[in-house]
């Protein structure tokens, strides 16, 4: 957490000159008044000049954004990173030559990767707890599409078979999506057995 100390003839001009050298802008900081200061006697004699301390604000954002630059070099990855914030989620989008590594088999690289950053954004609790969405080349809706094709796959061979049908292990996000597909099916039953990482969903028939 960087903070500075800071003068001019009154509080603004010092916090004017403050956020000027820092380089931001004042919902950026917080600042505390240490003096005043003074106009002296006609403005001449006995003046003294306002000071106040600075604090930048943790920006959670800008943190999760430098943490990944630093993974994907050390990865050989060079990469446009596109932070956005809406509400309590963190939404970042990676553009670039090498994403196929990033993604990584099924998109596990890209779920760890999506891990690590939650965990460096929401290391303090000082701040609202915030979610962070890491996709790049339109991945996770990509796969959002294939699961549920997956799932109404299955469900007509469950149909067609009369037996249950066992899908391979998938991480708790993706079998949501599984489970959400399937949800109006009135004559389909699912549910997840089995330890993570295997953890896996069984398509049945609705006794």
């Amino acid at each position: 957490m960087k903070i500075i100390e800071m003068t001019g003839k009154t509080v603004d001009e010092a916090l004017k000159n403050a956020l000027k050298e820092l380089n931001l802008t004042e919902d950026k900081v917080e600042f505390e008044v240490l003096e005043e200061g003074s106009k002296g006697l006609f403005n001449l004699i006995g003046t003294k000049p306002a000071k106040i301390r600075v604090t930048v604000k943790r920006d959670p954002a800008l943190e999760g954004k430098n943490f990944l630059t630093n993974v994907l070099s050390s990865m050989g990855v060079s990469a446009d990173i596109e932070v956005k914030e809406e509400k309590d989620t963190i939404f970042i989008n990676l553009s670039g030559s090498k994403m196929g590594l990033v993604i990584g088999y099924r998109g596990e690289t890209l779920d760890s990767l999506q891990y690590l950053v939650s965990l460096v954004v929401n290391k303090s609790h000082d701040v609202p707890y915030k979610k962070v969405v890491l996709d790049t080349e339109n991945y996770r809706s990509k796969r959002e599409e294939t699961l549920k094709r997956v799932a109404q796959k299955t469900a007509y061979k469950v149909k067609k078979t009369g037996r249950p049908y066992k899908l391979e292990p998938m991480n708790p996000y993706e079998r949501r999506i599984i489970h959400s597909a399937l949800q109006s099916y009135n004559d389909i039953n699912t549910y997840s057995e089995g330890e993570e990482p295997f953890r896996r969903i069984v398509v049945s028939l609705k006794r």
